[in-house]
Order: structure tokens, then sequence, then C-alpha cells
């Protein structure tokens, strides 16, 4: 009997973790999804397990940082993942999470913005089988158990909510302080299975229930953290900061630059809504995208720099060369939230091919724009003084042209 044993023994074990894959640059690293798979695009394949993700999101009339952390959730129930949620109201927070729509038709079109009329567009026939323009990336499939396709219209059911609560899938930390955060998110990891991921999840890092807090706190804990995460494999975590400690106006000069060295991950979510310009200029995306840190176990370089579509840097390393790095934005549809290319809008909209001002438009302003350009025109008389001379010169008849007489009295000169 052969004492030899195949290698892909041991990996197929590790990948037997519901909910996880390995990833695509170091098989033995297990990798998980975040709800949202153009974020998964941007991370190198997902969020690494004993890795941490902070999401930063300054802005004060958004909770676009709040809504990542959702889909973080809804993953973890819908996958058959533990979740850990540290918040003083863990229960209402689950309860208004998004969930997996009833109906099984796609709804990819109609997510970014596009029309379908039921008939075929007009093209020239060289066109016809090129790809059509995309800004992200594609969504899963519905079966796929990795990552699922979620409805931001679609709550959670209350039984499935209620069964999670009473199995132990959802388990919940008060909020008491920094060190007893610490302290209970330890038993936790200690306590849970190692053959189920478990997913921690803290909605709002320094908000009124985390008293006051410094900067060196937040510090301490996200260090702290990682650390604990470090020693458990089978755990990881994501974690939004408090809108007013997202920014360095708080935590002085290179703030958010310590935040991305103290964390796995760290990503910025500058929303439009509090610069018009912005809004008006870009009115496809609702904010930018900065990338701080990008997860990089058992590597030296992030994953992300080589299989992410999104970033464009794998095209860019190519023999031809390439552009860099792609400008990153967000933006909220009626069914999902999205992570892509920043790029203008089609002039017109995407609905239609407009070459005139619309007619609503210029019966509105017709009137108003005569009475504009009527009031401010000014009656202007200009005189020309011209020489007097040249007048005169004008008014004078033309001489007749000379007549030339002949003599008859030598008819033999003009006898031909």
């Amino acid at each position: 009997m052969s004492s030899f044993k195949k290698k892909g023994s041991a990996k197929s074990a590790a990948v037997a973790l519901p909910g996880t894959r390995p990833s695509p640059a170091t098989p033995s690293t297990l990798v998980t999804s975040t709800g949202i798979p153009s974020l998964d695009d941007i991370l190198g394949g997902g969020l690494p397990l004993s890795c941490s993700l902070l999401i930063l999101a300054p802005d004060y009339h958004t909770s676009y940082g709040q809504l990542v952390q959702k889909y973080f959730v809804a993953q973890g129930l819908s996958c058959g993942q533990n979740v850990c949620i540290v918040d003083n109201s863990a229960t209402d927070f689950a309860g208004d999470i998004m969930w997996i729509p009833s109906s099984s038709s796609k709804t990819a079109e109609d997510d970014l913005g596009f029309q379908e009329n039921g008939e075929d567009m007009k093209i020239a026939w060289r066109y016809a089988n090129m790809k059509q323009f995309q800004t992200t990336v594609t969504s899963a499939p519905q079966h796929d158990a990795f990552v699922h396709t979620f409805d931001l219209g679609t709550r959670i059911p209350e039984w499935d909510l209620d069964e999670a609560l009473q199995s132990g899938q959802l388990l919940s930390v008060p909020v008491t302080g920094i060190k007893a955060v610490l302290e209970r998110i330890a038993e936790v990891l200690r306590s849970s299975l190692t053959t189920r991921p478990l997913r921690i999840c803290i909605p709002s890092l320094g908000s009124v229930d985390w008293e006051n807090v410094t900067g060196q706190d937040v510090l301490y804990f996200l260090h702290a953290l990682r650390a604990l995460l470090q020693r458990y494999s089978h755990a990881c975590a994501s974690v939004t900061l408090s809108c007013h400690l997202s920014t360095d106006w708080w935590g002085g000069s290179g703030w958010t630059h310590k935040q991305g060295w103290i964390c796995d991950a760290a990503i910025t979510l500058a929303a439009f809504s509090g610069n018009p310009s912005l809004s008006s200029a870009f009115p496809l995306q609702h904010g930018f995208v900065h990338i701080h840190s990008l997860p990089a176990p058992h590597t030296l370089s992030p994953p992300s720099d080589k299989f992410s579509t999104l970033r464009g840097l794998s095209s860019s390393t190519g023999p031809s060369g390439g552009s860099g790095e792609n400008n990153l934005a967000f933006r909220c549809t009626r069914k999902r939230f999205i992570f892509e290319t920043l790029h203008l809008g089609l002039e017109g909209g995407v609905s239609e091919r407009r070459t005139t001002p619309s007619a609503s438009s210029a019966i509105g302003d017709g009137g108003e724009a005569k009475r504009k350009e009527k009031s401010s025109r000014a009656k202007v008389e200009v005189i020309v003084e011209e020489d007097e001379r040249r007048m005169e010169g004008e008014k004078k008849v033309k001489k007749e042209k000379k007549k030339v007489g002949f003599r008859s009295d030598r008819p033999e000169l003009y006898d031909f």
C-alpha cells in the first residue's frame, strides 16, 4: 500500500467552510464576500479571513457606511455564517438589513438605469457583436453560495431573524467601553466554532454610545481588534467609523493614513451631498471612493493589484503599458449599492437621444429669454464723419469719352 497522498486533500478540507473560497493569489488563504460583488473585486476577490475592513464615511447627511455594514451582515446570515454585531441596538440593526428577493428575475439592466424597449437597437453590423460598455463588475448568479444578490427594497423576514437569534447564529455585544468590548469580542472568538466563519460587525465606532473617545482610543481599539483576528483564522471584521471621526479635521494631520496602516483594508466613501458642483458634474454617481490600504495576507503586495477589474492595474502592467489606476466612485440605485469606475454621463440622458432643447424648456424659457434680450438692448447711433472733398468729388459728373474726327480732304489715306 502506497504511503503517498494527494496534495489537494488538505486544500479541499479548507474550502469546506460555508460562504468562503480560496484567494486567487494564495490558495491557502480563504476569502469571504462582503455582500457587494464590486467591493469584493476591489479587495482582490473578497475579504480574507483573519483580516479587518474599515469604512470611512465623513458625510453627515448620508449613511453609506452603515449600508455597507448591512450588506456584510446580510451576506453572513444568508450563507450560514455566524454574525456578531457590536451595538446597543443590534437586533433593530439586523431587522433593517436587505434580503434576497423572492423573484428570480434579473434586474441588472434596471439597476444601472437602462430601459429595455423590447426591440433591438438598429446599429451598424460591424458594431452589433461588440461588448456593451460596463462600469462595474457583473452580479453573481442566484445559485452562487459565495455571494448572494440582495434587493434594497426587500427586508429580512421576521422568522429568519428569530431563527438566527434562537440558534445563536446572530450574536450581539453591547457597547460599554473600549476595553470591555474587546474583552467581550475575545470571549466570542474563543467560544465560536472553527468550522463556521465568524463575522464581527461594528456599525458605528466612536458614536454617542461609545461615550467620549479620543484618537488614541480609536487606534488602540483597531490595533487590538486586528491582533485578535490574527489569532483566529476563521473570523473577520468590518468596522464603520462615525462620520465626525472620519476626517483629518478631528484626528489631526495624517489621521486617515494612520487608520489605513493600522487596519488590513481602509476605504473612504466621500459623498457628493455636501458639494453641489460635484453632483452636477457627475450626476450618475453619489460619491468618490478613496483606497487607503488593501488586505495582503501571506503576500508582499495586495492581490487586488493583479486581480481587480475595476482598479485596472492588471491591464496597465502588461507589455503595452496603460493609463494607471482607475478613479472609482459609488452610487446607490433602487435595488443595490454599486462600486464602479468614475465616468461622465451620456449627454441628453441614457433613455433618449436629444439633439435640440426640449419643448418644455423652449416654451417655459422662451418669453423670459426674449424679455431679457429686449431689456438688455441699448439704442446706439454711429455717425461717421467723411471728408467734404470726397463727398463733392463723388457728386461730379463723369467726363464723356473723346471723339475722333476724320478729315475728308485726303480720302486716299483712308482707302483700304
